[in-house]
């Protein structure tokens, strides 16, 4: 699913200024020097709070995301592939909240 992740990447790039760098060895997305999204495995990672947060929970196979096993990052949802339609959405969202 990198395709689906590389095109909300580009959209990011081209229509909202971020910049494609990585975070701990991982694919991700910035904005003002802060990550906001990300690629891990086929799925996509994102940095909510309020209404997106509870959104993105809400869809079918998300969760917090949990990179070490025992310790979720509460901020942090994991969207899987089977929802990809949402992710540019939820990542202009992550955007908005680390630079709000």
């Amino acid at each position: 699913m990198a395709g689906a992740y590389d095109g909300v990447v580009a959209r990011l790039v081209a229509d909202d200024g971020a910049v494609a760098g990585k975070m701990f060895g991982m694919d991700c997305v910035k904005a003002g020097g802060k990550a906001f999204a990300g690629n891990f495995g086929e799925d996509m990672v994102f940095k909510l709070s309020g209404e997106a947060h509870a959104r993105a929970l809400a869809l079918a196979g998300a969760h917090l995301f949990d990179p070490m096993g025992g310790r979720p990052m509460k901020e942090w949802v994991v969207v899987p592939a089977a929802q990809a339609e949402a992710w540019l959405e939820l990542a202009r969202a992550a955007m908005e909240y680390v630079t709000g």
